[in-house]
């Protein structure tokens, strides 16, 4: 079946005169005006010519299975579903696992990720978890990233924060080296996702890593960078310095106007000179929010949402922080790139995949496409009785 979309605009992220987008096995088979196909042939046509079509979003940084654990069995969270991702104008995930990567494995995280995949949400994964050494899927991080289609990378390795392993610096080169050569033998980018906590050290283990190997800048991302003010100016500098790219986290307990929020921290690290395509932005979701007391000691958690990533978004275009051709990045374009996939996601072009978020005025996404597939926000995952 050949799927014809006609919609009001489309931006891919530049704005096109295009209103048609021609969708054949899963990938955007054309974009125009007045598309039409022989006589005869199989299409369906689907009329939206009050909404605004753009590439669907990636968020890099999932907790599919669910984070938490922080507190005892009692507060680990639940599963993420395919149409809670989709409501949002989600089409691609990268799963992760957190603090618990005992109760929970990486074979946990392959099994969700092939079921959301199932459910047509496109799904990836890192291999890993917080601690080091890291959990794998096949006992070996290049056999994990070279014979498992779904590891795209490493992660979420944590670094500066109570709960981690306390990696020195020759573990996490080893580690980041390893998942390099392990990536170039299955033609993957191979990054190293790496979470930062409230420690003083901050970013100081990438620089190092960064400072004294020849591993690239593209190979390490850190994550969670709008924690505090001083970590949000450290990661601007870092980025600045070497290049990176740095991912801030839309925290679901940040209201708006909230001082970490991700729309404050875009808005921070663009006024210190970071380049718009060396930010990303992604939800944590499913994770946990957890608290701890002055000691260390846990004083209780929420569980992370997916509609700040969203909100924050939409507010950085409502006031014109940045044009939405160059938003979309934080959420698409940036992200594609970032992980690996900028040869099919992050545009609407011809030969890409069909990953696609019809936006009404409001910018809130009113269907959700992947593969040329319309996942129903709607719809739930079938649960036994």
């Amino acid at each position: 079946m050949i799927t014809l979309l006609r919609v009001g605009r489309i931006h891919a992220p530049e704005p096109l005169a295009a209103t048609d987008i021609l969708i054949a096995d899963g990938r955007i088979a054309a974009l125009g005006r007045d598309l039409a196909i022989p006589a005869g042939w199989p299409m369906k046509v689907l009329e939206y010519g009050d909404l605004t079509a753009v590439p669907a979003f990636i968020d890099q940084h999932v907790h599919v299975t669910g984070g938490g654990g922080e507190g005892g069995c009692g507060t680990r969270c639940s599963e993420i579903e395919a149409a809670d991702i989709a409501a949002m104008g989600i089409g691609t995930v990268v799963g992760v696992l957190g603090t618990d990567s005992v109760s929970r494995s990486p074979a946990d995280v392959l099994a969700k990720v092939r079921g959301l995949r199932a459910e047509g949400i496109a799904a990836y994964m890192y291999t890993g978890a917080y601690r080091v050494p890291p959990p794998t899927l096949t006992g070996d991080l290049q056999r994990d990233l070279a014979w498992i289609p779904e590891v795209i990378g490493l992660g979420e390795i944590a670094i500066s924060d109570h709960r981690s392993s306390q990696p020195q610096a020759h573990e996490i080169a080893r580690l980041v080296s390893e998942v390099r050569v392990g990536a170039m033998l299955a033609g993957k980018r191979g990054i190293c996702h790496f979470h930062l906590g409230d420690g003083a050290r901050g970013l100081e283990p990438l620089r190092r890593l960064l400072r004294d190997t020849e591993i690239p800048a593209d190979q390490v991302i850190p994550t969670h960078v709008n924690r505090r003010h001083a970590l949000l100016e450290e990661a601007a500098a870092f980025s600045l310095e070497f290049g990176a790219t740095v991912d801030v986290t839309a925290f679901d307990d940040c209201p708006g106007e909230h001082e970490f929020s991700a729309f404050n921290a875009v808005s921070r690290l663009l006024a210190r000179g970071v380049p718009a395509d060396r930010i990303t932005m992604s939800s944590d979701c499913n994770g946990s929010l957890p608290v701890f007391d002055g000691e260390g000691h846990y004083a209780g958690m929420r569980i992370a949402g997916n509609t700040a990533l969203l909100s924050d978004w939409q507010r950085l275009v409502r006031e014109s922080v940045l044009p939405m051709e160059q938003a979309l990045g934080l959420i698409s374009g940036h992200v594609a790139r970032v992980l690996g996939l900028e040869a099919r996601k992050g545009r609407l072009a011809a030969g890409f995949d069909a990953d696609i978020a019809l936006l009404d005025d409001e910018l809130q996404p009113r269907h959700t496409f992947v593969a040329g597939r319309r996942i129903d926000p709607e719809r739930r995952a079938a649960r036994p009785a």
